[in-house]
C-alpha cells in the first residue's frame, strides 16, 4: 500500500509492506513537484513517472539531455 501526501515543494510517501510502515519524504530545492489530476480523489502514476516526479522532471513532457546515436 502506497500514500502520498504533497505541498508544492515537499512530498511525503507511507509505504505499507510486511516488515511496517516506511516514510519517505523528499524536497525539491527549486521548482515544485508536478502531479497529474486527481480522478476521484485518486492519483495513478506509472512507476517512471513517480521516478520522474521524485527527480522534480515534469513527466508530462519529458526530454532527453541527449540525442540518440545510432550503434
Amino acid at each position: 500500500m502506497l500514500n502520498v501526501v504533497w505541498l508544492g515543494d515537499l512530498v511525503k510517501i507511507l509505504w505499507a509492506s510486511e516488515d511496517g510502515i516506511w516514510l519517505l519524504a523528499k524536497r525539491l530545492e527549486r521548482g515544485r513537484f508536478i502531479w497529474p489530476k486527481a480522478d476521484g480523489g485518486k492519483v495513478h502514476l506509472s512507476s517512471a513517472q513517480l521516478s520522474m516526479l521524485l527527480e522534480g522532471i515534469d513527466w508530462r513532457q519529458p526530454r532527453r539531455t541527449a540525442a540518440l546515436s545510432m550503434l
